[in-house]
């Protein structure tokens, strides 16, 4: 690992070369070419550059990165377009004679480089400086002097550079993490896909970090030492793998940030297991986030898209199946889940549409039911159903990944920063509403009652959620002597999160341990096989495990 762009720059080789610095639009990228550019003139090195941008077709980006007018203000169907698609034709640039060409930006790896180096920024930079308009950050693909807009990163930015990424991972021959953009440290192509092979046979934890809303509570502040920058620590992003990163690197030294989603993309089968792999590709498919509302408000109520829907309208393969699994909460808190029998599903609708209209609050517990937040509760949300974790609770919220398509039916009426009232998708909502499953049929499918699986000496395994609809189960390992608790991935990968407790060691039948403490999270790659928890202090724990079910 190197850091510097001085560092960086004393890789090259001394011969006639054309550089690519790949990577995502929401980039500095003047300031990563004049910090790389400088660094090779100081070098004694003769450096032209080729900003690739301005290469772009006007024509393309106004066609596939503008969205039509009168389309949905909330969501975009996910891009299907290449990198390539923004450029009239081939990329050609002429070869230099000497020194080094540098050809940067979002694209400049279509020019048939002689190295291939991809300068990142993790995903939650992006969007800050896109929520708050900073440039040169704050930008969307096709647009680098505007700022930019969520609802074009979310959509089209992101699913374009993720699969420009992963085509290239194979063949990029140095990775630059710019989180410091005056020294970037990075990894030379052997050793980044030397790292990601590694972590694709053993347990692996990625970067946890705390989004503010509206809602948002202040526990995990509280309890965990996070020091939130907008007020609150709404929403804990333990592992979501289109944004997760992973840390590799000493500690007090140097550190690159790695995407989560390269260890499916690279090592499939390893990482995901081959059954998963056949079902959803590269996809990492399930997430792992908390949301804490202890000190906060309501949740907005909501569902998310029934499947078919949501392969028609927003292009995703699969959907965003949820549960809820109640790790704390505060005396007297609920959740909101499901229809109740008497609902009339009309009146609800008109209801929601004035409140949307006039701001007339909306009685949400004469049409859904309620049920007491206890800690240990999981609550199964499938697509469609009505739903919204109430003030007073961390939810560790278990959920198909596609994460980005809440579908608002009310809002309490909050208002945004601007003090206009917060938008609603209630047209979608109503579009996806389960209007069958109400009553006791909620009670009895999306309440479960744990039921044991397995035990040894001291512990025991329970089913605490499983749905014939939802592909992915809910289990819970209870530890409550000195021994351990014996597992197995067979063949497919197991998320693990300690839920109640101090902690406990992950061991590997190779010796390799893993300490995963209190609301810690952990992946362990199919590839791992046998694994042993072994519990840590003195108190029970309780350590929750998801995973997919065989087909």
């Amino acid at each position: 690992m190197v850091t510097g762009w001085n560092e960086v720059a004393a890789t090259l080789p001394d011969r006639p070369t054309v550089l690519a610095l790949d990577g995502p639009a929401a980039l500095d990228w003047n300031a990563a070419a004049q910090g790389l550019a400088a660094a090779l003139r100081a070098q004694g090195t003769e450096v032209a550059v080729l900003d690739v941008r301005e290469h772009w077709s006007p024509a393309a980006v106004e066609r596939l990165c503008t969205p039509r007018d009168g389309g949905d203000v909330f969501f975009l169907p996910l891009a299907e377009f290449d990198m390539a698609d923004l450029f009239e034709g081939p990329l050609n640039v002429d070869r230099p004679a000497s020194g080094v060409l540098l050809v940067f930006g979002p694209g400049s790896a279509l020019c048939s480089p002689d190295l291939l180096w991809w300068a990142d920024l993790p995903k939650r930079y992006a969007e800050t400086a896109v929520a708050s308009g900073t440039l040169p950050v704050g930008v969307n693909l096709g647009h680098p002097d505007t700022p930019g807009e969520l609802r074009r990163l979310f959509y089209t930015d992101w699913p374009v550079a993720d699969r420009h990424r992963d085509a290239l991972a194979p063949t990029i021959d140095r990775w630059v993490d710019v989180q410091d953009p005056q020294a970037p440290a990075s990894l030379d192509g052997e050793a980044f896909r030397a790292t990601l092979t590694a972590l694709a046979q053993q347990p692996v934890r990625t970067r946890p970090y705390f989004n503010s809303t509206a809602w948002g509570g202040k526990w995990a502040a509280e309890q965990l030492g996070f020091e939130p920058e907008g007020g609150n620590t709404a929403l804990g992003y333990e592992l979501i793998a289109p944004e997760a990163g992973v840390l590799v690197g000493q500690d007090a030294g140097a550190q690159v940030e790695l995407p989560f989603q390269l260890l499916c993309v690279l090592h499939p089968e390893r990482f995901l297991g081959a059954d998963v792999h056949a079902r959803y590709g590269t996809s990492f498919p399930i997430r792992f986030d908390y949301l804490d509302t202890v000190g906060g408000g309501n949740l907005s109520l909501h569902c998310h898209p029934q499947e078919q829907y949501m392969r028609e309208n927003f292009g995703w393969s699969y959907t965003q199946h949820e549960t809820y699994y109640v790790t704390a909460s505060d005396p007297g808190s609920q959740v909101f889940l499901g229809l109740r029998q008497s609902t009339d599903v009309d009146i609800l609708r008109k209801e929601v549409e004035a409140s949307a209209a006039h701001g007339t609050p909306l009685h949400v517990e004469d049409h859904i039911q309620t049920f007491p937040a206890d800690p240990g509760q999981l609550f199964m949300i499938p697509a469609g159903t009505p739903h919204a974790s109430g003030a007073g609770n961390l939810v560790l919220e278990i959920s198909a990944t596609p994460y980005l398509y809440s579908l608002r039916f009310y809002d309490w009426l909050r208002r945004s920063d601007s003090g206009v009232p917060r938008p609603l998708s209630h047209a979608h909502a109503f579009a996806n509403l389960d209007t069958e499953r109400r009553g006791t049929e909620v009670v009895e499918d999306l309440v479960p009652q744990p039921r044991v699986l397995r035990e040894g000496p001291g512990w025991r395994e329970e089913i605490v959620g499983a749905l014939p609809e939802m592909f992915y189960a809910v289990h819970r390992l209870v530890l409550e002597g000195t021994e351990p608790a014996d597992d197995d991935t067979e063949g497919r990968f197991h998320i693990l999160n300690v839920a109640a407790g101090d902690g406990v060691v992950v061991e590997t039948a190779d010796g390799r341990r893993h300490d995963l403490a209190f609301a810690e999270t952990l992946t362990v790659p199919a590839a791992v096989g046998a694994y042993r928890l072994h519990p840590v202090g003195v108190r029970p724990v309780q350590v929750v495990k998801s995973l997919v079910k065989p087909s």
